[in-house]
């Protein structure tokens, strides 16, 4: 008897620890929002190699379990997962990211028509769009600078800047960021076809010079040094992804580069999908600051969007016939890369099948990559 009573004894305490006592309705929900990130990742093919860590990162991350000191958790000090996202809350990873960005990125667009800087910086505008709402909104100025970098469409730049401005929010700004990212094909057509007649989407525009080598190699050391000149705060970014440009363009360096566009940043993106995806704990997560966070980053984005479109349009004015911008390259303005000059492309091509913009609107895709970049070097002087 005393043996029956033991087992249910213990079989008792084992239920306790079970996930199905502990669960709540907030994990039920963040679960449900894993398993759309999945979804849209493999039927709609929306950004797969983000989605899909950190929708699996969601479930990880919401598998509620009894608080015993087991240290399993990824907020448990010591714990497995807590290490690993220690990447994240330090800001290890977004600059190796970086690095494999520069070492995968062709700048021939951007060096061949400088002018298309422009519009990557007009672009930004989304950023400090989206921080003078959210200090309106009673965000305190270091939380509204980190909220507003997601309208640079940049993921790791987003965690880069939450991680010193704004820890506590970081799950919620990332998971906003990276989100977005993945609907551009969504969000970004509309917009630019109400701000767009049938005249702007026929401009076709110069085919780009060809650009030597050896421009290709000067332009990541004097981009360094006139970004990181002017924005200091940028350097861990900036200096990554000139560096890992470099590796690719010098032509002496190629095993370096392929390694780092190719199994270290994988390998990154992994760890950083995974971890951002777990601390979406629901206890942690479901507050009414990541539902503003989410508004205001998908207001940061249409802004960015329009921003970038806008300005294109009022730049013709002051340009000669036959040297005009198509504003559905506007867009590209935001840093996601190549997925906004996918966009412009497609869009140019429905209205004219023999239009192709897709290496004009990498000019401004790339150099949002720089402008996000160097905006958050800055909000970084005046708000860390």
């Amino acid at each position: 008897m005393d043996f029956l009573q033991f087992l249910g004894d213990n079989l008792q305490t084992f239920l306790t620890y079970t996930s199905f006592a502990n669960i709540t309705l907030g994990h039920v929900v963040m679960i449900l929002v894993g398993l759309v990130f999945i979804y849209l990742a493999i039927a709609k093919e929306f950004e797969p190699m983000l989605l899909i860590p950190i929708g699996f990162g969601i479930l990880i991350g919401n598998i509620p379990f009894k608080d015993a000191g087991l240290q399993l958790g990824i907020y448990e000090q010591g714990s497995v997962l807590n290490i690993l996202y220690q990447g994240v809350t330090s800001g290890w990873y977004p600059p190796l990211i970086f690095l494999g960005i520069g070492a995968m990125t062709d700048f021939s667009a951007l060096i061949s028509n400088p002018k298309l800087m422009l519009i990557g910086a007009a672009a930004q505008f989304g950023i400090f769009g989206a921080y003078v709402i959210a200090l309106s909104m009673g965000f305190e100025p270091n939380q509204a600078g980190a909220i507003g970098i997601i309208g640079g469409a940049d993921g790791p730049t987003a965690i880069f800047l939450s991680s010193k401005l704004a820890p506590n929010l970081m799950g919620a700004i990332a998971i906003s960021a990276y989100s977005y990212m993945a609907l551009v094909p969504v969000i970004q057509p509309p917009i630019m076809r109400l701000l767009t007649n049938k005249k702007d989407r026929l401009i076709r525009m110069k085919s780009p010079r060809v650009v030597s080598q050896t421009e290709k190699i000067m332009f990541p050391i004097f981009g360094l040094l006139l970004t990181c000149f002017l924005v200091p705060s940028g350097l861990p970014l900036l200096g990554m992804l000139f560096f890992g440009n470099l590796l690719k363009e010098s032509g002496v360096t190629r095993r370096l580069a392929e390694t780092a566009r190719g199994p270290l940043i994988d390998t990154i993106t992994i760890l950083l999908g995974i971890t951002v995806g777990a601390s979406t704990q629901a206890t942690q997560f479901l507050t009414w600051d990541s539902v503003k966070i989410f508004g205001l980053g998908a207001l940061s984005f249409v802004i960015a969007t329009a921003a970038g479109v806008l300005f294109v349009k009022f730049f013709n004015v002051f340009l000669k016939q036959g040297n005009k911008i198509n504003p559905l390259i506007g867009n590209a303005g935001v840093s996601a890369v190549p997925d906004s000059a996918r966009i412009s492309q497609i869009l140019g091509l429905e209205y004219d099948s023999s239009n192709y913009l897709l290496m004009h609107a990498m000019g401004p895709n790339v150099a949002g990559v720089i402008g996000s970049a160097v905006a958050a070097g800055v909000l970084l002087g005046f708000l860390g």
